[in-house]
């Protein structure tokens, strides 16, 4: 199983532009001159040293320390990770974007945020959203400080390079590179408080001190938030998480108009996964949508007609990729919305009508979409 690793990050990938090369003839004559494609790797060189001038100035170091109680015992906990500084649309002033795990029930005067220039600050405000893992900071009197751009994370593409910046094992602006190396993961487990999850997968080598950094694009660009590593040892695999910068954005949104975010859900519980095996016992030609294994009573599920061994295939003509994209889907709804959903049931599609009932009322029963 994957554990959950406090971070930053990059593997290292090769780059070797239009090689060409003539054999040695019989009699031994030389080879001709080789393109190793060195100014292509003079300009993306440039590219990355670029990103780094620009985006460096604005990451942060964090740390944070509370009172825990440990075998009976108030202990001191320190945590440590990173952070972006960022203007957010609609308001004034300068925010920290990090992750919920590395402040989490740290109050304000608790946490310290180191800037690349030395300074030390405390956050104004802090809000927080645990199931998505995003923490947002409010700094106050650092109207100059630089900031980082916040990009566009649906325009990623698989295969495109990234940077990501952070603090591993307390090493200040550290910079690495890679790959996106898939997008819309969510098949990993990270623990009973993170319940949405579309992270965008790299070759990043994530760290302790590094969680909360930015992953940036070759614009320098913020497209994501560094958070998580799948390993079985907790070094690094090679195989790295980050949140998609426009789900942060979302999330930062209603964080400073509500204080809360808001989200829907049904009340059914679905499968962890749904094989292949399982579509083909159902009837059906492919593993794709949700298999709901409860309906929970009195609920909108329940009211609506859902049933167990129902596979939901499509909300409001949205095909259901898997279950992590229902979840996703769902929460992301206003309570009281209205939603078409297709379900596979005995052989045939069936359709359903249910409202989306209010989580933060309802989750005190269940932890289910």
């Amino acid at each position: 199983m994957p554990r959950y690793v406090m971070p930053v990050f990059l593997g290292i990938c090769s780059f070797l532009g239009g090689m060409s090369a003539v054999y040695v003839g019989a009699r031994g004559l030389p080879f001709a001159q080789a393109d190793t494609g060195g100014s292509d790797l003079s300009r993306l060189s440039d590219r990355f040293e670029t990103v780094a001038r620009k985006v460096s100035p604005t990451v942060v170091a964090i740390e944070a320390s509370k009172v825990a109680n440990k075998g009976g015992k108030n202990k001191t906990v320190e945590e440590s990770g990173s952070g972006v500084l960022v203007r957010l649309p609609d308001r004034k002033g300068v925010y920290v974007l990090t992750n919920n795990h590395v402040i989490q029930q740290a109050s304000a005067d608790q946490i310290n945020i180191s800037l690349a220039d030395n300074r030390i600050v405390r956050p104004a405000q802090v809000w927080t959203d645990p199931e998505s893992d995003v923490a947002v900071l409010r700094v106050d009197g650092l109207d100059v400080v630089p900031t980082a751009n916040l990009g566009d994370s649906d325009q990623t593409r698989v295969g495109q390079w990234v940077l990501a910046f952070g603090s591993p094992f307390g090493l200040n602006q550290t910079v690495t590179h890679g790959i996106i190396s898939a997008k819309d993961r969510g098949q990993i487990s990270l623990g009973n408080t993170i319940r949405i999850k579309e992270f965008l997968q790299t070759d990043a080598a994530i760290n302790p001190g590094s969680s909360g950094g930015p992953l940036v694009n070759l614009d320098g660009d913020v497209v994501g938030i560094n958070t998580a590593i799948a390993s079985s040892s907790g070094n690094n695999s090679g195989v790295s998480f980050s949140i998609p910068i426009n789900m942060v954005k979302r999330i930062a949104k209603q964080l400073l108009e509500k204080g809360v975010v808001s989200r829907g859900y049904l009340g059914v519980q679905v499968a962890a996964s749904f094989e292949a095996a399982d579509a083909i016992k159902l009837g059906m030609d492919r593993a794709q949508g949700a298999l709901v294994e409860t309906v929970y009573a009195d609920t909108p599920a329940s009211a609506a007609g859902f049933r167990a061994n129902d596979v939901v295939l499509e909300v409001d003509g949205v095909a259901i990729r898997n279950e992590n994209h229902f979840i996703n889907l769902i929460s992301s709804m206003p309570p009281g919305q209205r939603v078409q959903v297709k379900v596979w049931r005995e052989r045939r599609t069936v359709q359903l009508e249910s409202e989306v009932g209010d989580w933060s009322k309802g989750q005190s029963r269940f932890r289910t979409p």
